[in-house]
C-alpha cells in the first residue's frame, strides 16, 4: 500500500553506496539515486539519495541511523562538497523530527557527528545506466570493494531491518 510512503533524502558517501544500503532494507520502497541540492551555501549538487519508505515498516529514526553508521559522518575530508553528509528534509516537522533524532543518536558516536539537516531544494537524478548499480551487477570490483562491506555492516548492526531476499547471495557468502 502506498498511502504510508514518505521520502527523505540521504546524502554523506558515493551515491552507488548509499543507493545500495537502502535498497536492501525492509520497509524501502524506492531509492532515487541522483544529485541534490539545497540552500544557502549548500547549493552546489552533491551525490545522494532520495529514500521513499513506508514509515509502519521502517522508522525515519532507523533511516537516519542507518545513514550515519553507513558513511564517515563524523569526518570533514576533501570531497565533502561531492559528498555532502546530509539529511535533507521535505517539511518543517520533518525537520524537527530528524534534529530530535541526531540529538538522540549522538552518544553512539567518539567523534562529533558532521552530519547536516538541511532543506531539500532539487534533485537530479543519475543516468539510467548508472541506477540500481550495485544489484545489476554485485560482481564489479567496485561493488566487492566499496559496497558489500557496507553490506556486510547492515547484515551485522541492522539485521532486523534487512531485506534478506535482497541480499540473498550476500548473506550465503557470510
Amino acid at each position: 500500500m502506498k498511502q504510508n510512503l514518505t521520502k527523505i533524502g540521504l546524502g554523506g558517501g558515493c551515491h552507488w553506496c548509499t543507493e545500495a544500503v537502502f535498497q536492501s532494507l525492509k520497509g524501502v520502497e524506492d531509492v532515487e539515486q541522483g544529485y541534490v541540492s539545497s540552500s544557502e551555501e549548500n547549493t552546489a549538487f552533491s551525490e545522494a539519495v532520495i529514500v521513499h519508505f513506508n514509515s509502519e515498516v521502517i522508522s525515519l529514526q532507523t533511516l537516519v541511523e542507518v545513514h550515519l553508521h553507513t558513511h564517515n559522518s563524523t569526518s570533514y575530508h576533501s570531497m565533502r562538497t561531492k559528498y555532502r553528509s546530509a539529511v535533507y528534509y521535505f517539511s518543517e516537522v520533518q525537520q524537527k523530527e530528524v534534529v530530535k533524532i541526531l540529538i538522540e543518536l549522538l552518544p553512539n558516536f567518539e567523534e562529533q557527528l558532521i552530519t547536516e539537516t538541511l532543506p531539500f531544494v532539487e534533485f537530479k537524478a543519475s543516468r539510467p545506466e548508472i541506477t540500481n548499480y550495485y544489484f545489476k551487477d554485485p560482481e564489479k570490483p567496485f561493488c566487492k570493494n566499496f559496497i558489500d562491506p557496507k553490506l556486510q555492516l547492515l547484515l551485522q548492526n541492522f539485521s532486523k531491518v534487512v531485506d534478506k531476499k535482497k541480499l540473498g547471495s550476500l548473506m550465503i557468502a557470510n
